[in-house]
């Protein structure tokens, strides 16, 4: 083992690792934006509604995520859908800025249909009479959501949310295949650059660890509490 190789090349795993956080944001903001509106989709009495959120749910996670990406990099090209290019995203990322938000919104289209999961098992644990009672208040549907029904429905799903995020940094190095230079795509470009197959990779997952073991860990720890201040 001889990793010498780190004290010129610290910083490629450095711009990765920021990469890496700033797509997997990216991706559960807004993957969790789409899939609030997913999931009021899937529980909406329109049966339009619910069939088209049920078929982007179903079919987002039942085809590989490799696969989703591939389709919306290529596809957007295809249509001449093109991101703008901003010459100081660019040097921020290292990469080009039309291609690391293609990697985002893939990620995002992705982590939406699992998220949408999340709010909808999240609304349906709420207690129906919270529901009857504010009715009975004169509140529409609207406001029975906004005011009663949500803010107890994020109590329960805001661990299964921070889950996802970690989820999300993890799968984030798939976007790697198409040239955004994440974490994964440095570890690449160091293994090509010091002819070393192996030690590369174990600072690439060294690095991965420490981005979702705290959170792991403060996640648990939120949910404890939370827990507790039910009791």
């Amino acid at each position: 083992m001889d990793f010498s190789f780190m004290a010129k090349y610290w910083l490629f795993y450095l711009v990765g690792a920021k990469n890496t956080l700033l797509l997997a944001f990216l991706a559960v903001l807004a993957g969790s934006l789409l899939g609030f509106l997913v999931a009021l989709a899937r529980l909406s009495r329109a049966p339009a509604a619910r069939l088209a959120a049920t078929a982007y749910v179903e079919v987002l996670r039942g085809t590989p995520l490799l696969v989703q990406l591939f389709i919306v990099y290529y596809g957007l090209q295809a249509v001449g859908v093109r991101f703008p290019d901003f010459p100081l995203a660019d040097r921020l990322l290292g990469i080009g800025f039309s291609d690391f938000m293609a990697g985002a919104l893939t990620l995002a289209l992705n982590s939406a249909a699992y998220v949408a999961e999340i709010f909808r098992a999240g609304i349906q644990a709420v207690d129906r009479g919270q529901s009857e009672a504010s009715r009975s208040l004169g509140l529409g549907r609207g406001m029975t959501m906004r005011y009663v029904v949500f803010p107890q429905a994020l109590r329960n799903i805001l661990p299964a949310l921070g889950n996802e995020f970690v989820v999300v940094i993890k799968e984030s190095s798939i976007v790697s295949t198409i040239g955004v230079a994440e974490l994964m795509y440095k570890a690449d470009t160091v293994r090509g650059n010091t002819f070393r197959p192996f030690e590369p990779l174990l600072v690439a997952a060294a690095c991965y660890f420490l981005m979702t073991f705290p959170l792991s860990k403060l996640l648990a720890r939120i949910e404890r509490r939370m827990r507790s201040g039910t009791h």
